[in-house]
């Protein structure tokens, strides 16, 4: 597991209830323990978290990071 930090546009994907990711810089993490102060449609922040490759989800819809900090940048 690699600890990273990516900033980009928070945005609800996927069927059903849904899943928060972070678009970033052509690449879409989804987003896991995410606090709900950053479950927020088209909010800029700067996530701080570990990539988790040991993890699958139903959304599947890129590499699962798990939350540690994060930062609003809107």
């Amino acid at each position: 597991m690699s600890s990273i930090t990516v900033s980009g546009i928070v945005e609800k994907q996927g069927f059903g209830t849904g899943t928060w990711a972070l678009v970033a810089d052509g690449e879409t993490y989804e987003l896991k323990d995410a606090p709900k102060e950053l479950c927020k449609s088209a909010l800029k922040a700067r996530v701080s978290g570990i990539v988790r490759n040991d993890v699958m989800t139903i959304a599947m819809i890129g590499p699962v990071l798990e939350v540690q900090s994060f930062e609003s940048l809107s």
